[in-house]
């Protein structure tokens, strides 16, 4: 994979509480904390300074956030060529069937529908495993056609449903097997994965300093004819409907934009979806991270490469945000000193950037989310992905300030902390910097670390393959990790004191080598990208660490602990896995990338496993969040001429989820 976008969760220690409070509207009693369901906690996000904005900010908000909702019909698809079809089925029967909704059937139902919303299809967003529906195929094609759901429809989704043999997993990462054929994404049609991987390394010239990003934009098809080929997604090709309608909100946004330099990044926008050029695309990214100086900002478009299993499909996201002022002085701090990071890493000196260029960073304020980074949602972002443009163009880095500010504040009280944590020094360390490392990590990462680094001319930045996105996440965690303990952070500010890292390293080393397990099912090895990062640096760093005994794993009172016993030899060890993280990076070493990985992020102890579900289990929390978004309305004169817009926060969930079904149904139920 190319550049990864972003670290997707908090550390595991900031579990939410399980309290179901309704968000209010008044600043003085907004609740961050809503509804739960299945495995999932619902969160509220405040967008603290929206009412300030001017009317031509919020107009320019206003259509961007419309032209992020308007694509999820497109992420649907992407996740699942038949989730479109089973979303309508549901929502048939959640709204109008006229049974007993109190019914174990319908309750089941119920969550069954609301775990397809989080996760935008039929298998879990983080998991990737197939959704196990609580409720009978017989009440299911009962209630349906009693709804006037299609019997045809109802016989094509119905084994997709039900059958658990069929498209399992919507990524497989399993070592050993066709990842395209038994990948449930729909990224693919009739093609294997040696086909797939031929078909984009015929279109390569490893001659090439500008590569574009193979693929990044298309489906690719075995045709009735047996000749492979893509199928754009443009306004003209697949997902037209969707795609035609987000230009249209563009261009209505566009004389709103901050400066002229801020509406040519819309246009080369709109023009990249009107052509599907790759090269356009690349000069969009170009464009897009120059454009610093506005105080709105936004992603809008294919981004993401996780849900494709070889790393080149990317699905559609959008995120619209102001800058935090205040909180950016602490980002722009480490991009101002970038060059001073990027030489004093512990990397060979070969794969370091000589020059770094255009490195920015801020901390914003989301005012809506879409796409796959809805209702799931990452707290920090990188961008472009595209190695090249990120050395002789520089990227954008963001810490996402109010999604974290939600987290924590729904972590109060969770008891998780005291659960897992090795004794109450320990628990009053992270109390006391859990949450500023915490946010130190994530900025270290995201504007540093993705950041940081370079190939070696002619490495391919896809030789990595299946193995490219847990490679670049660890890679970016390390430099985290590594710089979060050096005095030029307590130099600078950024740190009060020397020990503050040790928060950090605790709660991180804690979370790969056992909490992170209240995601995984028994029995299953770990396939999520940066849970496998994760694992792979903890698990790494402890085994080279035996010897010394750096970190223990201890048993107290029948309970297994994380014990760190030499901070300082510990980060000589992140060092050291940095650096030989960054030699395969940079030498495009797939064997050393599947080593790596295959030996220290995959598989799971059982009995330690089994541990960790029985005490997290009696804490009685979630193990995953999301956000409910808030709801902007367009205040109009007679004219039709915006006068203002006003946000509020009380939408219920599944009322969110079933106005976006009505209000931005954008394709077609097939889309073959």
């Amino acid at each position: 994979m190319k550049s990864i976008l972003h670290i997707m969760t908090l550390s595991i220690c900031m579990a939410a509480t399980a309290a179901g409070a309704s968000a209010q509207t008044k600043a003085d009693t907004f609740q961050y904390n809503d509804e739960r369901f299945a495995d999932l906690q619902m969160l509220r996000y405040k967008v603290e300074g929206f009412e300030s904005l001017t009317l031509r900010q919020k107009t320019f908000i206003y259509y961007l956030q419309e032209a992020a909702l308007t694509g999820r019909d497109i992420l649907f698809d992407q996740n699942g060529r038949y989730n479109l079809r089973i979303r309508h089925a549901l929502e048939r029967i959640y709204t109008d069937w006229q049974g007993d909704r109190q019914s174990s059937d319908f309750q089941a139902l119920s969550v069954y529908l609301k775990r397809v919303w989080f996760s935008n299809g039929i298998h879990h967003h983080y998991g990737c495993e197939k959704f196990v529906p609580g409720f009978s195929e017989s009440f299911f094609r009962e209630a349906a056609r009693s709804v006037g759901v299609a019997p045809t429809l109802i016989d094509e989704i119905c084994p997709v449903m039900f059958d658990p043999s069929l498209m399992q997993k919507r990524v497989n990462l399993a070592e050993g097997q066709d990842l395209v054929l038994t990948s449930a994404s729909n990224y693919y049609r009739g093609v294997t994965q040696q086909e797939a991987e031929d078909f984009y390394q015929a279109m390569k010239d490893p001659s090439d300093p500008h590569p574009v990003m193979f693929g990044m934009n298309s489906r690719l098809v075995k045709d009735a004819d047996g000749v492979v080929r893509e199928h754009r997604w443009t306004t003209t090709g697949l997902y037209h409907q969707a795609l035609s309608r987000i230009v249209n909100l563009l261009r209505l946004a566009r004389p709103y934009a901050e400066d002229a330099d801020q509406q040519a990044v819309i246009d080369k926008l709109v023009e990249f979806y009107t052509t599907g050029d790759l090269h356009t695309f690349d000069e969009y990214t170009i464009l897009w991270a120059a454009n610093t100086a506005p105080l709105i900002d936004f992603v809008n478009g294919f981004t993401e490469c996780y849900g494709d299993p070889l790393g080149l499909k990317c699905s559609w996201e959008s995120i619209v945000n102001f800058k935090d002022l205040d909180a950016t002085r602490r980002t722009e701090t480490l991009s101002q000193n970038a060059q001073w990071f990027e030489d004093h890493s512990p990397v060979d000196p070969r794969f370091r950037k000589e020059q770094v260029k255009g490195i920015s960073a801020k901390v914003i304020t989301a005012a809506i989310l879409g796409g796959d980074l809805y209702p799931s949602t990452a707290i920090g972002i990188n961008l472009p992905n595209s190695d090249w443009v990120r050395r002789e163009h520089g990227s954008k880095s963001v810490t996402i300030g109010n999604l974290t500010d939600a987290y924590n504040k729904a972590a109060r009280g969770s008891g998780f902390l005291e659960e897992f944590a090795i004794d109450p020094s320990t628990v009053a360390l992270v109390r006391q910097y859990g949450d500023l490392t915490d946010d130190l990590h994530t900025d270290l990462h995201e504007c540093l670390g993705h950041g940081s680094g370079r190939l070696l001319p002619g490495v391919d930045p896809d030789s990595l393959k299946a193995y490219g996105s847990t490679i670049e996440e660890a890679r970016a965690d390390l430099f985290g990790l590594y710089y979060v303990a050096d005095p030029k952070l307590v130099e600078l500010g950024l740190t009060p004191d020397a020990d503050a890292y040790k928060a950090q390293y605790y709660t991180y080393m804690m979370n790969g080598l056992m909490t992170q397990l209240v995601r995984i099912q028994p029995g299953n090895n770990i396939e999520e990208a940066h849970m496998r990062n994760r694992a792979l640096i903890a698990h790494w760093c402890y085994e080279q660490g035996r010897a010394d005994n750096v970190v223990e794993m201890v048993r107290r009172d029948g309970k297994t602990y994380v014990q760190i016993n030499d901070y300082a030899a510990l980060r000589r060890l992140f060092g050291l896995l940095l650096a030989e993280i960054q030699r395969v990076k940079s030498e495009g070493d797939y064997l050393g990338a599947q080593t790596l990985v295959e030996q220290y992020g995959v598989r799971v102890d059982p009995e330690l496993h089994r541990e960790v579900l029985d005490r997290y289990q009696r804490l009685d929390l979630a193990p995953y969040k999301g956000f409910i978004n808030p709801v902007y309305t367009a205040v109009r004169d007679q004219q039709g001429h915006i006068t203002d817009v006003t946000v509020r926060y009380d939408e219920a969930y599944d009322a969110q989820m079933l106005r976006y079904s009505r209000d931005y149904e954008t394709l077609p139920l097939v889309n073959d």
